[in-house]
């Protein structure tokens, strides 16, 4: 029993040490955001411009199934 109280002590002694003195740039790091191509407005602007001019020309596009 004295050595599972032991083993835990050394443990958050470690802990501790590595919060304390452990690599300074541990903080959480700037991701940017991925837009996805439903959320990008110029993605669905280039899209429907595309879908308008292949209506026009008579070509079948995404939408004709």
């Amino acid at each position: 029993m004295m050595y599972l109280l032991a083993l835990i002590a050394v443990v958050a002694i470690a802990v501790l040490c590595w919060k304390a003195f452990g690599p300074a740039g541990s903080s959480a790091p700037q991701r940017t955001r991925t837009v996805g191509p439903d959320d990008d407005p110029e993605f669905l602007w280039r899209l429907s411009r595309q879908q308008h001019r292949d209506g026009e020309s008579g070509k079948g596009g995404a939408g004709d199934r």
